[in-house]
C-alpha cells in the first residue's frame, strides 16, 4: 500500500494538521530545536479530531471510506489473517477473472477455501482487477473452489468487495445472471460451513453470488445494497448529485444493517478506518472470523442447509400496527 496517506474531503481538518506535524517533524530532523512535546501535543489533538469525525459520520461518508483507495482488500487480508494460501485460477471454462481471487489456505492452522472480490491499487491493476467488478468467468471460478470446499469438507471463508457485477455486453452475453443465479443457489446448499464478510462495499447480485453465509460479518466502515446510492439516485431523482440523501434513506451502514437482521456481527475497525491501521485491522478480524467459525462449525450439514433457510424466510419481516 501507498505510504503517503490518502485524505477525503471531510477529513480535511484532519489533513491540515497531520501536514502541520510532518513540517514539524522535518524542523526536528534538519536542527538541534528540540520540538517533540509540540509534535507529540498535535498528535493527540489530531487523534482526538479524528475520533470526533468518525464518531458522527453519515452514510455517504461511511460509503467514501469503504471506497478509500488505501483500504486493505481481499488479497491483503488473506496475507495477514491466513496462511498457506495456494491461489486457483480459472473457470475451466472461458477465462481467469482476476476480480476474483481465492484458493486452498490454512485458518489458525485448519485446511479452509477462501475467495473474495479484489480491486487493484493502480491504474493498471485496476485495468486487470477490472474495479472488483466480475464477469460470469469470475462467479464461475468461485463456485468452482466452493465446489471443491464441500468435496473435501473444508470451511468455506468470503470476502465482499464490489461496486457490483461488470454490466458490459460481453458479460451479459456469457450468462452474467444466470452464473449469479446458480452461485447463490448452489451457496444455500453447500454443507460445509460458510463464513461470508463484507470488507468495503457490498454491492447489488454481485455481492450476493459470494454472500450467501452461515455466518455474515460486515466492517465497521463498510456498505451493503442493492445499488450504488449514485444509481439509486439517478432512479429516483434523475441526477447522481443526490447520492448523499439516497445513501440516508437506503440504510446500507452496518449498524442499520444489524439491527435490520441481515447481518449478524460488526467488525469493528481501528480509529480513522481499516486503512490506517491494516495490522490492527487484520487482528480484529482474524477473531472476529474465529467466533464465528466457532458458532457454526460443530453443525451437521442438515442443520447448516436449514439454518439458511430459516434465515432468508426471516428476510423482511414486519409488524402491522394499524386498526382494525
Amino acid at each position: 500500500m501507498s505510504s503517503k496517506r490518502h485524505f477525503l474531503e471531510f477529513e480535511q481538518t484532519i489533513a491540515d494538521l497531520e501536514t502541520k506535524i510532518e513540517e514539524l517533524r522535518y524542523v526536528q530532523s534538519e536542527s538541534a530545536v528540540d520540538i517533540s512535546d509540540e509534535i507529540e501535543r498535535l498528535s493527540k489533538k489530531s487523534q482526538q479530531l479524528t475520533k470526533d469525525i468518525y464518531s458522527s459520520l453519515s452514510p455517504w461518508q461511511v460509503t467514501q471510506i469503504a471506497r478509500h483507495p488505501q483500504r486493505p482488500y481481499t488479497l491483503d487480508y488473506l496475507g495477514e489473517v491466513f496462511t498457506d494460501f495456494e491461489e486457483l485460477h480459472g473457470d475451466r471454462s472461458f477465462a481467469d477473472d482476476q476480480s476474483m481471487v481465492g484458493g486452498l489456505a490454512r485458518f489458525n492452522g485448519q485446511a479452509c477455501m477462501v475467495l473474495g472480490h479484489q480491486k487493484g491499487r493502480d491504474t493498471k491493476e485496476r485495468a486487470l482487477r477490472n474495479f472488483g467488478m466480475s464477469r460470469p468467468e469470475g462467479y464461475r471460478k468461485a463456485l468452482r473452489l466452493m465446489t471443491l470446499a464441500q468435496k473435501f469438507g473444508l470451511p468455506l471463508f468470503t470476502f465482499v468487495d464490489t461496486p457490483g457485477a461488470y454490466p458490459g455486453n460481453g458479460a451479459e452475453e456469457r450468462g452474467q445472471s444466470q452464473a449469479i443465479g446458480h452461485n447463490i443457489f448452489a451457496m444455500a446448499q453447500l454443507e460445509v460451513p460458510i463464513i461470508t464478510t463484507i470488507i468495503g462495499e457490498g454491492g447489488s447480485g454481485g455481492a450476493l453470488a459470494i454472500g450467501v453465509g452461515d455466518q455474515v460479518l460486515m466492517l465497521q466502515y463498510s456498505v451493503y445494497s442493492v445499488i450504488s446510492p449514485e444509481g439509486c439516485a439517478s432512479i429516483l431523482w434523475k441526477t447522481a448529485e443526490r447520492a448523499s440523501d439516497a445513501a440516508e434513506a437506503m440504510g446500507i451502514t452496518a449498524h442499520r444493517l444489524k439491527a435490520l437482521g441481515l447481518i449478524d456481527k460488526i467488525v469493528n475497525e481501528p480509529v480513522g478506518g481499516a486503512h490506517r491501521d491494516m495490522a490492527q485491522m487484520a487482528v480484529y478480524l482474524k477473531r472476529a472470523l474465529g467466533d464465528a467459525l466457532r458458532q457454526v462449525v460443530d453443525l451437521t450439514p442438515r442443520e447448516l442447509v436449514n439454518r439458511r433457510y430459516e434465515r432468508l424466510k426471516s428476510y423482511g419481516r414486519y409488524t402491522d400496527t394499524t386498526e382494525r
